[in-house]
């Protein structure tokens, strides 16, 4: 896997990696990540760097390490800034199910006159488009708008770390999110990039994400092929 081109340190871009997999339930509670043989095949690099990366993981409380047993993943949720509540795909992880990630795209570009992120952005801005799986199905597509306050960007960038994590970097801090739920057919590409039949109506999620000054610096759009899974919130009361 290649990692960023950025001078963010690569055992810390591999910590970020492998939490991401720990919290997509790639690597499951209870069981093994790989050897540190093998994770140094896979990023090309050397073993203190790996070692530095898995110290790190230990230290956040995803894993453990036992002497002649390899390191073992106790905790597969994150603690979110913006709400005590779990996750959608934190939820999903719980009940056994693999969520995979992809990374289809990041440029700038022109926003079409009277469109919502015209009105949020202006004539340009940042787009990041992914898809997620669910048990190696299509099941999620995101297009995500952002200011142009975040540079450009490189997917190698977004595999090394959460775009979250990016946004903190430029001191773009979030204070709350709006979600608005609606039914709706997803446009053409998406429908392709999640197979689906021509016309098929899916869950549609609008994101609006607001910084201390109320100002909204992250406007996303979702579809959910909720016949693959129901959208799940889990409320403890």
């Amino acid at each position: 896997m290649s990692l960023s081109r950025k001078d963010k340190p690569l055992y810390l871009q591999i910590k970020n990696i492998l939490k991401d997999r720990i919290l997509y339930g790639i690597y499951p509670l209870g069981t093994n990540i790989p050897s540190e043989p093998q994770l140094e095949k896979e990023f090309s690099v050397s073993k203190i760097t790996v070692r530095n990366a898995i110290q790190e993981l230990a230290q956040e409380g995803y894993v453990e390490k036992g002497s002649g047993k390899g390191t073992r993943v106790i905790r597969n949720t994150s603690a979110s800034k913006l709400s005590k509540w779990k996750r959608f795909t934190e939820i999903l992880v719980e009940e056994g199910h693999q969520i995979q990630k992809q990374w289809l795209r990041a440029e700038m570009i022109q926003n079409e006159a009277e469109s919502e992120p015209y009105r949020l952005f202006g004539e340009r801005c940042l787009s990041l488009e992914r898809m997620y799986s669910l048990n190696d199905i299509p099941y999620i597509h995101y297009t995500y708008y952002l200011t142009m306050a975040m540079g450009d960007l490189e997917l190698a960038d977004l595999n090394a770390q959460s775009l979250y994590e990016l946004l903190e970097e430029q001191n773009i801090l979030l204070d709350r999110l709006r979600d608005e739920f609606s039914v709706a057919v997803p446009p053409l590409e998406v429908e392709q990039i999640l197979k689906l039949d021509k016309g098929t109506s899916l869950l549609k999620r609008s994101r609006y994400s607001y910084d201390e000054q109320g100002k909204v610096t992250e406007f996303s759009i979702g579809y959910y092929n909720t016949e693959l899974q129901s959208y799940v919130v889990n409320y403890d009361v």
